[in-house]
């Protein structure tokens, strides 16, 4: 979707996206924010005019070499020669490791112990590669796998110990229906004679996979303003309406940046087609971190006048500031249960989607500049181009636009 009218924020932050990395291009940057290739082009132009850092030409040689002798080509083709042969002995050692490596995967993706079972592949394999060959692919000192080869009569005899003290805790752990763990147990089998520490009998019941009953205690991460006004919850858990711009959800999370640090997301989003309507980001969780994106949010809708607005309990929702940016929007508030996350379930949804496809895996952003530029992308590639399974696969963009247009037919 061509966007008509951009903001000044708009603009800086496309230009800063597209420059922020060499492989960007524009095409691809203006079909994520949902504008022409030529109109970020020019917004380029125009910051790179306005730092005066214009366009460059490199200029060419114009001095002519003179050609090499027979003397130094034979020499180049000698150096060249030799890094073949480099070239062609890495390849082979590399082709060998490959095989070793794939032939590995498969035993050691279901054992626990690691160093053991490379121990076990080393054992299996040597006559096909050799024990150094395969010490140093699988990273194991030769003298370690030596020592364990050495011991392999020890250890059978102190299997068969294990396996015979694991049947007697797990005697002892089913006349307790499983509510006892290790100091208790380690006190029931020396009551009965048994001589066994805790800590072996806490080794064998995590090899054999015995474990106490544990309940989780519930945690609570929403923290309520005590002062606050009771506000009902209106959703229900239902978020599904029939048309847009009558139910929101809002939530805040966190976005783990550099060393320790993060930044603060907070969302507006339409329960009709999940659209992100208005988000904000800040570095304090604040009571203007959300009123910042609901007020986005009444940018984008022209109003938000009898709509709903759902959230948890956190301070930042029911203090008295946001009350008043709700009163004069005049949205309706609604409160799920406190530290109830399904009651928001949409929103929560939301976050983990966004976290998981802009972090691809990694534990954190690599710093604040860096996450606002990906959030900033995937949010309008979400909205403008990103298929939801709610909306039949659509982006809700675009699931709004055929809803309107069938609304109009009807």
């Amino acid at each position: 979707m061509v966007m008509k009218v951009c903001s000044p924020e708009f603009k800086a932050d496309a230009v800063a996206l597209y420059l922020s990395d060499p492989s960007h291009t524009f095409e691809g940057i203006g079909k994520d924010l949902g504008i022409s290739r030529e109109t970020l082009r020019n917004w380029v132009r125009a910051e790179r005019a306005r730092r005066g850092g214009g366009g460059t030409t490199s200029t060419e040689k114009n001095t002519v070499d003179s050609p090499p002798t027979a003397e130094e080509l034979q020499a180049e083709n000698e150096a060249l020669r030799r890094e073949l042969a480099a070239a062609r002995k890495e390849m082979h050692k590399l082709a060998t490791e490959r095989d070793i490596l794939r032939k590995a995967t498969k035993p050691f993706r279901t054992v626990d112990d690691l160093v053991t079972n490379r121990f076990q592949f080393i054992e299996d394999h040597y006559s096909a590669w050799g024990v150094k060959r395969l010490c140093a692919v699988l990273e194991v000192a030769r003298s370690s796998f030596c020592k364990w080869r050495a011991g392999r009569g020890a250890r059978a005899v102190r299997e068969r110990a294990d396996a015979a003290l694991a049947e007697r805790i797990r005697a002892v752990h089913a006349e307790s229906d499983g509510t006892y763990g290790r100091p208790r147990i380690t006190a029931e089998l020396r009551e009965d004679g048994e001589r066994a520490n805790h800590k072996r009998v806490g080794r064998v019941m995590r090899k054999y996979g015995i474990a106490r009953l544990r309940l989780r205690k519930r945690q609570v991460t929403t923290v309520p303003e005590p002062s606050a006004a009771a506000i009902p919850d209106l959703l229900g858990r239902d978020f599904t309406t029939r048309a847009p711009n009558t139910k929101y959800v809002g939530d805040i999370t966190y976005l783990p940046v550099g060393d320790g640090e993060s930044l603060y997301l907070a969302t507006v989003i339409d329960c009709f087609s999940r659209r992100l309507v208005g988000w904000s980001i800040a570095d304090r969780m604040r009571t203007s971190l959300v009123a910042d994106a609901l007020q986005a949010a009444a940018r984008v809708r022209g109003s938000l006048a009898g709509a709903v607005l759902h959230s948890d309990h956190g301070v930042q929702y029911s203090s008295r500031e946001f009350a008043a940016v709700c009163a004069e929007l005049k949205v309706k508030q609604s409160m799920g249960a406190v530290g109830t996350s399904a009651d928001n379930a949409l929103a929560e949804s939301f976050n983990v989607t966004l976290k998981r496809e802009t972090l691809r895996g990694a534990r954190r952003f690599d710093g604040a500049r860096a996450c606002r530029l990906a959030v900033f992308r995937w949010t309008t590639r979400y909205n403008t181009r990103r298929r939801h399974s709610a909306n039949g696969q659509q982006a809700p963009i675009a699931y709004e636009q055929r809803s309107a247009t069938l609304r109009l037919a009807a």
